[in-house]
């Protein structure tokens, strides 16, 4: 993913929301700790999906014309302190269908 890309500038939009994602995430999957670089710190990772829409401002008004739709899976980790952090979100994809107005 290019810096540039639209899924990196909807990844950098949707960290200010980074609350309402984790109250809104579903579908939890938890997972084993598998990779020797974590194995000293990580019980395992909880993987939930996510859905959000980032607005679009019209040039011209700078007011909001509509709003892009975005999935993306959202990887927690289960710490050793039994603490859960953020980690990544990944796989964002732009929903394709007519934007919500």
């Amino acid at each position: 993913m290019s810096p540039t890309s639209p899924d990196a500038k909807a990844k950098v939009n949707a960290v200010q929301g980074i609350p309402e994602l984790l109250q809104i995430a579903v579908n939890g999957e938890y997972s084993e700790n598998t990779k020797k670089k974590h194995e000293k710190d990580a019980k395992g990772w909880y993987r939930y999906d996510v859905r959000f829409a980032l607005p679009v401002y019209d040039d011209k008004s700078g007011e909001v014309c509509r709003y892009n739709i975005f999935f993306a899976r959202m990887l927690v980790h289960h710490d050793a302190d039994g603490k859960k952090y953020l980690f990544d979100l990944l796989a964002i994809k732009k929903e394709t269908s007519s934007p919500f107005e």
